[in-house]
């Protein structure tokens, strides 16, 4: 019994000892600052001027940012950064990518638009499937999958989604560019 107990209190003073150098080098291996938990987002594409991350938008930042939302009636959608739905139009094409809706039209269902200077975040969405076409006026609208997006005027507040299915023709915006519809 003597040669197991001798064994049984080294192996608690052995485990011990180690317990109080381990609590003795955590002042000084904590004390340098910590690392950044998240990295910045990574450039993922680029398209003429537009560079398109994949990511979330560092605070403060020109950019325009694309969110996927999970929607109980439509299921995956895309949002822009404030939540406001964002729609396709079936008279559009993707490929290629050239938008159909103008004047009156883009009046009540205005483009997404980005200027030189912006940059494009897009979190859920394959960097790859984004980018933007040159509208008849000259402007450039974001695509994703080629079809361009748009808000819809009598959408009011965040996550409003009134335009779904407006003549048969508008559509929320899935996070490949087809159309987000009820299964």
């Amino acid at each position: 019994m003597s040669r197991i107990t001798t064994m049984i209190t080294s192996a608690m003073a052995a485990v011990a000892a180690a317990g109080v150098m381990a609590l003795s080098a955590t002042p000084a291996a904590t004390a340098a600052p910590a690392a950044p938990s998240a990295s910045a987002p990574a450039l993922a594409k680029t398209q003429g001027w537009l560079n398109i991350y994949n990511g979330s938008a560092p605070a403060g930042a020109n950019a325009i940012e694309l969110r996927v939302v999970i929607d109980p009636v439509v299921g995956m959608r895309v949002t822009d950064r404030d939540g406001r739905s964002l729609y396709r139009f079936d008279k559009d094409t993707a490929k290629p990518s050239a938008s159909n809706c103008n004047g009156n039209c883009a009046g009540t269902w205005p483009p997404l638009l980005v200027s030189r200077g912006q940059n494009l975040y897009v979190d859920g969405i394959n960097p790859q499937l984004t980018g933007f076409v040159e509208r008849a006026d000259g402007s450039c609208q974001i695509t994703i999958g080629g079809w361009p997006v748009y808000y819809f005027s009598k959408d009011k507040r965040p996550g409003d989604l009134l335009g779904q299915g407006v003549g048969g023709t508008w559509f929320a915006v899935g996070p490949t560019g087809g159309k987000a519809v009820a299964k």
